[in-house]
């Protein structure tokens, strides 16, 4: 019987480039906890860090990657699977909290790794937004955000014992499963933050006030993120991701698998 195992993973400048490009765009994610900013003042700036700082570094992190993406195959794979995330996004778009890409993401990324992953999202979110027309000061946000959805699915453990296939397959569906509704709701809180400090007024038990101490806007921010997005948008989305990854899962794994296989031939 033939195992299936990741990709081998290797750790070189390129792999601490994207790992520094990730950390500079999470600190554009979290400056309300460490810049004591004015919300005015916020939403100001925030237009001209999404679309000066951040695209920057997508290309930056673009054109770190291996040269494994660079192969004419790949980039085909990377195409289609990016137009097919584009197309669901767009479908479920206006439905409150569904985000059936997610599938896709995680699903990829398991297959051909976090680097895959993390580009997979960034195009997906690219090229819904360009045929949506849903371009905004959130979409660079957004790209990140999908971009590590997808690098996550890649960096969980994968098993190499001998046991029944049957028993590894349902692991690695829990596995995944799991990790989705994870992810969803840390997608619901890093997209929450990058507006929060302008999105209410002050003075109320979940405003941003400009120059506290970081542990009171931390308790703020968990406060508005639970009732406006925690309970609603971002459970609606982890359970459209566990239904998908159980439904469809085990197939598109297999189908996959099968691509990855073909283009090592």
């Amino acid at each position: 019987m033939t195992v299936l195992t990741a990709p081998r993973r290797t750790i070189g400048y390129t792999s601490w480039i994207l790992v520094g490009g990730s950390l500079l765009a999470a600190a554009a994610f979290a400056w309300p906890f460490f810049v004591g900013a004015v919300p005015a003042d916020a939403q100001v700036a925030v237009p001209i860090v999404a679309f000066a700082l951040i695209p920057a570094l997508i290309v930056a992190l673009a054109l770190t990657l291996d040269r494994e993406m660079y192969t004419a195959k790949t980039v085909a794979l990377l195409g289609v699977l990016s137009a097919v995330g584009a197309a669901v996004r767009i479908a479920g778009a206006g439905v409150g909290g569904v985000e059936a890409v997610f599938v896709l993401l995680i699903l990829a990324g398991r297959v051909y790794g976090a680097r895959f992953g993390f580009l997979l999202g960034l195009l997906t979110i690219a090229v819904s937004s360009l045929l949506w027309g849903g371009f905004g000061p959130w979409t660079p946000f957004q790209m990140f955000a999908c971009g590590w959805v997808g690098a996550g699915a890649g960096l969980l453990p994968h098993g190499h014992g001998t046991g029944a296939g049957r028993w590894r397959a349902r692991g690695e569906i829990i596995l995944l499963a799991a990790y989705g509704v994870l992810a969803s709701y840390l997608f619901g809180l890093m997209m929450n933050l990058w507006f929060w400090p302008f999105a209410v007024g002050s003075g109320t038990g979940i405003s941003y006030t400009a120059g506290a101490d970081p542990g009171q806007n931390l308790a703020s921010f968990g406060l508005y993120s639970l009732v406006t997005s925690t309970l609603t948008w971002d459970t609606v989305r982890a359970i459209t991701t566990v239904v998908g990854i159980i439904l469809v899962g085990p197939a598109v794994l297999a189908a996959l698998r099968r691509a990855r296989l073909g283009r090592r031939r």
